[in-house]
């Protein structure tokens, strides 16, 4: 089993920066895809970053150059680093684990509001 916790977040004025942490409080990270994903008010919840156990990375393509993800197996915690934040990035972000082997289950932190203001 795994869950899992998020901090950081906040409001911010455009172009600032941010960043939301994710940390397994049961389980660990091993063989599991983590990312995080965002939803807006009367949005689908989307993919933000992925941090794939393999080592591959990828970003939305709104949030390339601006976004980064970084994982610490060792720790287990998944950081998402926003910079040059935009309004359009506000949204509650969601932490996300899946595993890479057998039925694929994943796992939800609660969220973590971020907020920015033009």
């Amino acid at each position: 089993q795994l869950q899992l916790v998020e901090s950081g977040g906040g409001s911010v004025q455009s172009g600032g920066s941010l960043s939301v942490v994710c940390v397994a409080v049961v389980g660990t990270f091993n063989r599991r895809d983590m990312g995080w994903f965002r939803q807006a008010p009367g949005k689908q919840r989307e993919l933000v970053a992925s941090s794939m156990f393999n080592g591959k990375i990828i970003y939305l393509d709104s949030v390339k150059g601006r976004f980064t993800i970084s994982r610490d197996n060792a720790k287990n915690t998944l950081t998402l680093q926003m910079n040059n934040l935009k309004p359009e990035d506000t949204a509650v972000y969601y932490c996300n684990a899946q595993n890479t082997y057998g039925s694929r289950a994943d796992y939800w932190g609660q969220g973590t509001q971020v907020t920015v203001s033009s």
